[in-house]
């Protein structure tokens, strides 16, 4: 009987010290996770793409962000507009995402930032200065992503390196023996601009754009992973020509006082480019998400578009500083490949296209 008294007494004063052990854990960690839990509400994370926050408009959105809301405005930047929205898939998928708002959706890449269901559909009540974007620039009829900027995808060249008289004008002109190693391209499968670029071409040649791509390989110097990189090549002189955007003349001469950098319309055209950002379904920041939008689109941090983003912006009413009036082109035509067609062969394009190049 005394064994049994023992036991029941040992086994209480175990339990005890438990409960003693588990509270002292709950009393010095419980800080902590307050603290953690009050970080987390006191800032919006926002993944975007690199040249968003290394010379985009993303640091002044910022300061006018944290001044107007007093809350941290954290950027998420790593790559290609193309390879953030690639993560915030994968960390959703995972869920272990930390991103409330994505900022860098390019039209084409529409069916891929809405085929999981991602993004929060919206109404011009949540975003009030989405009365001011044209009709012609809201791709996406639910309004889980809003477009902020517009532009055209077009070649550029490099005056210094090649005459006016000596440009390609043509898809087919480019093909040509004398552009052999001329022209610096993005990769479709990780980058917006190159994507839109192979959507050009097929935009241009239909079932037969395989056969225009093996044509225009002898020309191609470099594939690179995002615009970034196969900007800087250009910029470095490596080659005279390089997919990029209508506006590249206007940063020429605003940015580095020169108009070296010519815009080259192929076939008298360019390819539609709009951006759009959205605010990640399951954020528990979501309205916070919509003021951010709704500073994204209003008057004052749209007219910083045109110098930092190089972009057209969405905000009818934003005024465009006169150079860049001047020298940023809009070009007659703008070629653009249906969603409902992306959509449905998107991947598959992609594919034959890894294949046509190796």
């Amino acid at each position: 009987m005394s064994n049994l008294r023992e036991k029941a007494e040992f086994s209480y004063l175990h339990l005890s010290l438990a409960i003693l052990l588990a509270f002292f854990i709950l009393v010095t960690l419980y800080p902590s996770l307050e603290i953690r839990a009050k970080e987390n509400q006191s800032k919006l994370v926002v993944y975007t793409y690199d040249s968003f926050v290394s010379y985009g408009m993303g640091p002044s959105l910022k300061e006018k962000f944290e001044e107007k809301y007093d809350l941290d405005l954290q950027f998420v930047a790593t790559g290609d507009s193309r390879q953030m929205l690639s993560r915030l898939k994968r960390e959703l998928r995972n869920d272990e995402t930390q991103a409330d708002v994505f900022v860098g959706v390019e039209r084409n890449d529409a069916p891929l930032a809405t085929e999981e269901d991602i993004f929060l559909p919206l109404t011009g009540e949540d975003i009030p200065a989405l009365s001011s974007v044209p009709r012609r620039l809201l791709f996406d009829p639910e309004l889980r992503l809003v477009p902020y900027e517009y532009g055209y995808i077009t070649l550029v060249y490099n005056e210094n390196m090649m005459e006016a008289s000596e440009v390609p004008t043509t898809f087919e002109e480019l093909t040509k023996p004398r552009y052999k190693d001329s022209l610096i391209l993005e990769d479709p499968r990780t980058s917006s601009p190159g994507y839109s670029f192979l959507l050009w071409t097929i935009d241009e040649y239909g079932k037969d754009y395989l056969d225009y791509w093996k044509r225009l390989l002898p020309s191609v110097l470099t594939i690179s992973g995002g615009w970034s990189e196969a900007y800087k090549t250009f910029l470095n002189g490596e080659a005279p020509l390089v997919v990029s955007f209508s506006t590249d003349t206007a940063y020429s001469v605003i940015a580095e006082g020169d108009a070296n950098q010519k815009v080259l319309l192929l076939n008298n055209e360019g390819y539609s480019n709009i951006y759009a950002a959205g605010i990640v379904k399951n954020s528990d920041k979501k309205e916070l998400g919509k003021k951010f939008l709704d500073l994204l689109l209003s008057p004052g941090i749209q007219e910083k578009i045109p110098t930092t983003e190089w972009m057209f912006p969405a905000n009818r009413n934003a005024r465009l500083p006169i150079e860049f009036y001047q020298y940023a082109v809009k070009p007659p035509a703008a070629a653009e490949v249906p969603l409902s067609e992306i959509e449905q062969n998107g991947d598959r394009w992609l594919r034959e296209w890894s294949k046509a190049i190796r």
